[in-house]
C-alpha cells in the first residue's frame, strides 16, 4: 500500500469505529428485556412465560436494573468489532482486496482483545441480573469492593475475570464466523429491484441468529459462572458439570431460552450490519 491511499484506510476504519458503536448502542437499549428474559432462563431453567412473570412481578424499577454495563460493553464491543477488525484486515491483506482467511483470522483477533476490555463488563453484568443478588450487591460499585478484597490469582478465577478462557473461545469464534459469511450471504441475497440495505438486514439477522445459536451453551455456560460471588467458586469443569446434571441431561433444556436469541439476534445483528454496510457505502 502507497502512502498516497494510507489516509483513505485510516479514514475508513475510524468511521468504522463510530458505526459501530453508535449502532450498538441504540440496539443493546431496544433489546435489553429480551435478553434479562433470556439471562433468568439460563439461570433458572424458566420457560419464557415465567421469566417473564418474574421480571414483571419485580416491576418496571428493576427492569432496567444492570442496563448500565451491558450498555457500555456492547458500545465498545461495537467499536472494537467493526474497528479493529477492519484494521486487522486491512494488515494482514496488505491493504488490497481481503480474502475469506483474512476475514477469519481478523475476527478471531477482534473477538480475543474483545475478550480482554470486555469481560469485566460482563461479569458485573450478569451479577446484576440475578435476583438473588439484588439485596446483597445494590450497584456495580458495591460488586467491585467485593473484587476489592480478592488475590490476584483469585481475581482471575473467582473475581472480575472468572468465565474468561470460554468468553475467549465464543467471541474469537463467534466473530470469526460472523465477518468470514456476512458478505458472501449479502451477496448471495442481492437481486436487481431489492432495497441495497435489505440484503445487509436480512444478511446480519440469520448470520446473528445462527452463530447465537451454535455458541448458546458456551453463553449459558458463561452465564452461570458469572452470576455466583465468592471468593472460592467452583472450575469451569465442575460448573459445567452441574449445569449438565441440573438440565438432566437433556440439550432441550440446556437450550431453554434459546428462542429468544434468535428474536434478540436478528434485530441486534440485523440492524448493525445494515447500518455499518450503508454507511460503509457496501
Amino acid at each position: 500500500m502507497g502512502d498516497a491511499d494510507a489516509p483513505r484506510w485510516v479514514f475508513i476504519n475510524n468511521y468504522s469505529y463510530f458505526v459501530g458503536a453508535a449502532s450498538t448502542f441504540l440496539s443493546t437499549v431496544l433489546t435489553f428485556p429480551i435478553y434479562k428474559t433470556i439471562f433468568r432462563q439460563q439461570i433458572h431453567t424458566l420457560s419464557i412465560r415465567a421469566a417473564t412473570g418474574q421480571l414483571r412481578k419485580e416491576g418496571i424499577a428493576f427492569l432496567y436494573r444492570g442496563l448500565t454495563p451491558p450498555l457500555m460493553s456492547k458500545t465498545v464491543q461495537g467499536t472494537i468489532l467493526f474497528g479493529t477488525q477492519g484494521s486487522f484486515q486491512s494488515l494482514l491483506s496488505g491493504g488490497g482486496k481481503p480474502r475469506t482467511v483474512h476475514c477469519t483470522l481478523s475476527g478471531c483477533l477482534a473477538g480475543v482483545l474483545e475478550a480482554i476490555l470486555l469481560v469485566p463488563f460482563e461479569r458485573v453484568q450478569n451479577i446484576l441480573q440475578d435476583g438473588r443478588n439484588n439485596k446483597r450487591f445494590p450497584s456495580a460499585y458495591s460488586i467491585m469492593q467485593e473484587f476489592q478484597s480478592y488475590s490476584k490469582k483469585q481475581c482471575l478465577s473467582c473475581g472480575i475475570y472468572r468465565g474468561f478462557s470460554i468468553i475467549v473461545v465464543r467471541n474469537a469464534l463467534g466473530n470469526a464466523l460472523y465477518f468470514s459469511c456476512k458478505d458472501p450471504l449479502r451477496d448471495l441475497l442481492s437481486a436487481e429491484g431489492i432495497p441495497k440495505w435489505a440484503p445487509s438486514l436480512f444478511s446480519g439477522s440469520l448470520n446473528g441468529a445462527l452463530i447465537s445459536l451454535v455458541l448458546y451453551p458456551l453463553g449459558v455456560l458463561v452465564s452461570n459462572m458469572q452470576a455466583a460471588v465468592g471468593n472460592r467458586l467452583p472450575s469451569t469443569r465442575e460448573v459445567a458439570r452441574t449445569l449438565w446434571a441440573q438440565r438432566g441431561g437433556r440439550i432441550t433444556l440446556l437450550y431453554r431460552g434459546a428462542s429468544l436469541i434468535v428474536v434478540r439476534s436478528c434485530v441486534t445483528w440485523g440492524v448493525t450490519t445494515a447500518i455499518h454496510d450503508a454507511l460503509s457505502n457496501k
